[in-house]
């Protein structure tokens, strides 16, 4: 089987509301999966520029970019080649948008208590992307 290399960039979105730390997850009804915004780079776009645009079109929201939380690596196969893939993660502030204006990638895009994000959440790496990002906003209060 062949394989291909591939980068996307994303983000963890949050706000501090009436309860705390909240957090954007967007959900498939299709296969149930909730996750965190992410897509693939337009050419000559930076890992920067390409996390901001996707997660502003993937779930509506206008964020401000800020520390990079980390990069998650994994394995998947596809149309018979096999990906190996790394997904760069920065924290991101709403700053304005609607989640209800969100593209066709997702079912639903919603806010999330911070623990309860990190109990829906789908994958094991994107929590573990969500935990540091709580981790990072605690130490800036």
């Amino acid at each position: 089987m062949p394989v291909e290399s591939a980068v996307s960039a994303g983000g963890v979105v949050y706000r501090l509301g009436e309860g705390g730390i909240e957090v954007v997850l967007c959900g498939r009804d299709s296969d149930g999966i909730w996750g965190l915004a992410k897509g693939t780079p337009d050419p000559g776009e930076s890992l920067e520029q390409t996390a901001v645009r996707e997660v502003t079109e993937e779930t509506g929201l206008q964020v401000r970019i800020g520390d990079k939380l980390g990069v998650v690596e994994y394995w998947f196969a596809r149309e018979g080649v096999r990906y190996h893939k790394w997904v760069h993660y920065y924290l991101m502030e709403a700053t304005g948008g609607d989640p209800s204006h969100h593209d066709v990638e997702y079912d639903r895009v919603e806010w999330f208590p911070i623990e309860a994000a990190l109990k829906t959440l789908t994958f094991k790496n994107e929590t573990e992307m969500v935990t540091r990002a709580r981790d990072m906003i605690k130490a800036r209060r």
